[in-house]
């Protein structure tokens, strides 16, 4: 039995944000409770949250002077050490802000880099991260002298430049240079492999974090992926060879996107992408059961078009949908259903109607509707041979 007095004690932390004219409260708080599940995954316990309505961020100190007095006085009451911004700061803002609080201050940029930074296992991912970090440090080497110095550990501390000599600008500078060149190669060495794989036709999966991405991929390649209940569990593109019906392909599960993701990754994870824009059809996997589904699924197609995948095939597959749920009305209620009281029944129609996109809803995880989705894979792959490989059809006739 594990002595629970010698257990790890996580670390607390705040989270705060800022309540911008077009958001209301709800929309704030659904964002921080993302930020609070990047926080978990990153391994700390968040422990309580500040908002502040404003019209813009103070440019010197991110929240006014009053509420940062609020959040000062909270940390020292219950000896807190980690304060986490949703929101990339500035190295201005960064500094004024722990002068003022004297405690270890994150944004999300760091907090999503620091979490790249534990889960790549790879050369390519661990590479990739690398140099976000440091294009993320090169403008922050002042703030960052001072943890650097010390060589503490903790969320936000993973990653390159720990020691003095490294917090030189013309050393960063050498390094990211040295990354970059890192990443070329195997941008050719990864670029030679697609091209090695032969005509198969390329499906990949895309979405949000924590979608169920990895579960797609176990279920259709009857593989062991890795997969869990948190952001980020995949960030290695992973290929298998599937087969429906008498139909080969190739199916990738490629890292998921999220809200404000650093400019920094999207660049240095350039090859990983390349996966997604030389597909030739995209499933675009939603989790239906998460509240904020239509905002995340806006994010995703906005990533594509970042990436100059925006104009490939795209398939909608709801997923989670035993994990839907709603509020169900009274049976005099004459108010309009909203999105947070839809039926299942009711959500699917009204997707399916304004959607142009072909759109399946399955559950993964227990296998619901499973058949369909294989079939609508089968006859896009199908139509794509087809017209592609004329001479390979009579290998593939119509049997699924």
């Amino acid at each position: 039995m594990t002595d629970i007095s010698t257990a790890k004690t996580k670390e607390k932390a705040v989270l705060v944000g800022i309540i911008h004219a077009d958001q209301d409260n709800a929309l704030v708080a659904e964002y921080l409770d993302e930020l609070a599940f990047l926080v978990e995954t990153a391994g700390a316990d968040p422990v309580k949250t500040f908002t502040q309505k404003i019209d813009a961020p103070n440019p010197k100190t991110f929240v006014g002077s009053g509420k940062l007095e609020e959040i000062s006085r909270f940390l020292k009451v219950h000896d807190i050490k980690l304060v986490v911004f949703d929101d990339e700061l500035s190295p201005s803002q960064l500094r004024n802000i722990e002068r003022e609080l004297q405690v270890r201050i994150l944004d999300r940029t760091n907090l999503i880099l620091d979490i790249f930074a534990g889960r790549a296992k790879t050369a390519h991912a661990k590479t990739q991260v690398e140099l976000a970090q440091y294009q993320y440090l090169l403008p922050r080497l002042t703030r960052m002298w001072t943890h650097l110095e010390r060589q503490r550990g903790g969320i936000g501390m993973r990653g390159p430049g720990e020691t003095e000599i490294e917090t030189d600008r013309r050393i960063i500078r050498d390094k990211i240079a040295k990354l970059k060149d890192q990443l070329a190669k195997i941008d050719k060495q990864m670029a030679t492999q697609r091209k090695n794989r032969g005509k198969m036709i390329r499906v990949s999966l895309v979405g949000y974090t924590n979608v169920g991405k990895s579960t797609i991929m176990n279920l259709l390649s009857k593989s062991s992926v890795f997969a869990e209940n948190k952001l980020f569990a995949t960030l290695d593109t992973t290929v298998r060879k599937v087969v429906i019906g008498n139909l080969p392909f190739l199916l990738s599960d490629t890292v998921g996107f999220i809200r404000k993701l650093p400019h920094s990754l999207v660049e240095s994870f350039k090859s990983t992408l390349d996966e997604v824009r030389e597909s030739d059809i995209l499933l675009h996997v939603v989790d239906i059961s998460h509240s904020g589904f239509e905002e995340q699924i806006d994010i995703v197609n906005q990533t594509l078009q970042e990436i100059g995948a925006a104009n490939k095939p795209v398939y909608m597959v709801f997923n989670k949908i035993d994990a839907y749920k709603f509020a169900q009305k009274d049976a005099d209620d004459l108010t309009p259903r909203t999105k947070e009281n839809r039926t299942l029944e009711e959500l699917k129609k009204s997707w399916m109607a304004k959607t142009e996109l072909p759109c399946i809803f399955i559950s993964a995880l227990q296998k619901r509707n499973v058949d369909a989705f294989k079939k609508l894979i089968y006859d896009h792959v199908r139509e794509i041979h087809v017209t592609r490989y004329p001479y390979d059809n009579f290998l593939y006739e119509d049997v699924y």
